[in-house]
């Protein structure tokens, strides 16, 4: 079946029970924030027999069960919450936030890291100054509420592992293509492990149990295992309200 142009996405079929919804436009920021817009109103208006809602950074995958709705239904659903969103719409449901992040980045922390710099071509000491230099931007929540960033300045994309680590710790920052994230909770992962915060970032316990939100700004700090045993670190908070 051919991909349907509905308003300001596109939704195509994704097998037999779910369509991939993405913003066809040329500015990627915008490609992002809409679809995490479209995102937000879509769970606020989840019609019926839709089972899952997964994110990525330019696209949403909406799972359905055949047996209680049809592929036509769903994409005429998205049709109608599209129409009314611009694609231009950015989020303002939120004030963002900014958050300094302490990380230690060494081989045990960082079993990636050294690789990462000979795939560069640089030294692992100027892969940690390259990520202490960038501002990052929270994109989405993903998986377990992991907060998926952009904004690593490096000179080329870094590539995912060829073979996915089984069993990561909570607080590991890795990176991947130009993007990072944080693991919340212990699991696998195909991105490069570089570094980890003491900090908990996903804390179920809490009224608001998750540190970021989409939009919030994030620098990363470096620190050495005192200073990070130092810190007595606990649920991460921000420093500050962004402008």
């Amino acid at each position: 079946m051919a991909a349907a142009q509905f308003a300001a996405v596109t939704v195509e079929p994704f097998g037999d029970s779910a369509v991939m919804v993405t913003v066809p436009h040329p500015d990627p920021v915008i490609r992002r924030t809409a679809i995490v817009a479209f995102r937000e109103r879509f769970l606020a208006h989840r019609p019926p027999g839709v089972l899952d809602v997964v994110s990525g950074l330019e696209s949403l995958l909406v799972e359905f069960d055949p047996l209680e709705t049809a592929l036509p239904h769903v994409e005429y659903a998205v049709r109608l919450l599209a129409e009314r969103l611009p694609v231009q719409e950015r989020l303002r449901t939120r004030t963002a936030l900014r958050f300094a992040v302490p990380v230690v980045f060494d081989e045990e922390t960082g079993p990636d890291l050294a690789s990462v710099a000979e795939e560069l071509g640089v030294a692992p000491a100027e892969v940690v100054e390259a990520i202490a230099e960038s501002t990052f931007t929270i994109s989405l929540l993903g998986a377990a509420m992991a907060p998926m960033m952009d904004g690593l300045r490096v000179p080329r994309p870094v590539r995912r592992r060829a073979e996915p680590r089984t069993d990561v710790a909570p607080g590991a920052l890795m990176i991947a293509g130009t993007n990072a994230i944080i693991q919340p909770f212990p699991g696998p992962t195909g991105w490069r492990v570089v570094g980890r915060t003491p900090h908990t970032i996903v804390d179920i316990s809490r009224p608001e149990p998750v540190s970021f939100g989409t939009g919030d700004v994030v620098r990363f700090v470096p620190v050495t295992r005192d200073e990070a045993a130092a810190l007595d670190a606990g649920f991460l908070l921000p420093a500050e309200v962004s402008a």
